[in-house]
């Protein structure tokens, strides 16, 4: 007699569960992130394993280790996951309904300093719209539909996809008026340096653009350092030192002031881009060209 196929709905519990401890790296923190009790997660855990015949985590002084198993896996389960994620959306209105779910993913700064003002007014005007909004710096695969709507600074070449370039986002460097009143306003790349300079981590395509440039800064350069975006702008507002900012958003801020904006010019080709098929969902294509329009404008 042969055994009957295991419940869809259960299964999934039980590979949401590994993804979660996966992620958060703890039972404890899992549980958090799923709203369940941690016995529940431990329990779908085990018997994810026990149905499988393998071993997904193993414990450590730090909290639980994924396996080699466990890493394979991962790639399986996102994409089902992604799945799920994008059969939601598309299930969420109908295609000619200016109502239902839309996701955008964009970079951290892009995603928090520019986008929310365009998309409250496009809620404003069309308040059935749900927006997914994706932080991240990577290139979500709008082939596989991780996401609806992508805002790229990168021009993609896959020929499924419908591309609209907005023009250049403008970087320049940045600080707060206290911190310049402080220390002075610096006249040359030198005393930039000198002044003290917010940047990354690790090594990063901008520093190598710089390079290029004939600016040799690096990592060993900078005094307070993070490869997150986000938290480098909060550091030259804070007046930590003097950092790369957008200048749409160094010109709409009155505590912000261009440092050598005659010296230090970058600019990123951006683009707006989605998925062909979508182009004929009617909120896809309303949100896309609110965000063709506004960034079109951000952007000059």
């Amino acid at each position: 007699m042969m055994a009957s196929a295991p419940n869809a709905s259960i299964d999934w519990e039980r590979q949401r569960a590994f993804m979660a401890v996966m992620r958060e790296g703890s039972l404890s923190a899992a549980a958090r992130v799923l709203n369940v009790a941690q016995p529940t997660v431990r329990r779908r855990i085990e018997d994810l394993e026990r149905e499988h015949g393998i071993v997904l985590f193993t414990r450590s002084p730090t909290g639980l280790l994924p396996t080699a198993i466990a890493h394979e896996l991962t790639a399986h389960v996102e994409a089902m996951s992604s799945a799920a994620r994008s059969f939601a959306r598309a299930a969420s209105a109908e295609a000619g309904s200016l109502a239902g779910a839309v996701r955008i993913t964009a970079s951290e700064v892009v995603g928090v300093e520019v986008l929310p003002p365009m998309l409250a007014a496009l809620r404003a005007r069309h308040p059935g719209l749900v927006i997914e909004l994706g932080l991240n710096n990577r290139t979500e695969n709008l082939l596989d539909r991780e996401a609806d709507i992508a805002i790229r600074m990168v021009r993609p070449v896959q020929d499924a996809l419908v591309v609209k370039r907005i023009g250049a986002i403008r970087l320049g460097l940045y600080a707060c008026r206290s911190y310049l009143a402080a220390h002075g306003t610096p006249t040359s790349f030198e005393e930039v340096r000198s002044a003290g300079l917010i940047g990354f981590e690790s090594e990063t395509a901008g520093i190598r653009t710089l390079r290029q440039r004939g600016l040799s800064f690096g990592p060993e350069d900078f005094i307070f350092r993070t490869d997150s975006d986000l938290a480098q702008l909060a550091a030259i507002r804070a007046g930590v030192g003097i950092g790369v900012c957008h200048v749409g958003l160094g010109e709409r801020d009155p505590e912000l002031v261009r440092v050598l904006p005659d010296a230090f010019r970058m600019e990123f080709e951006t683009w707006v881009v989605t998925h062909e098929d979508l182009q004929q969902v009617r909120r896809v294509r309303l949100v896309f060209d609110a965000l063709v329009e506004g960034l079109t404008a951000y952007a000059l």
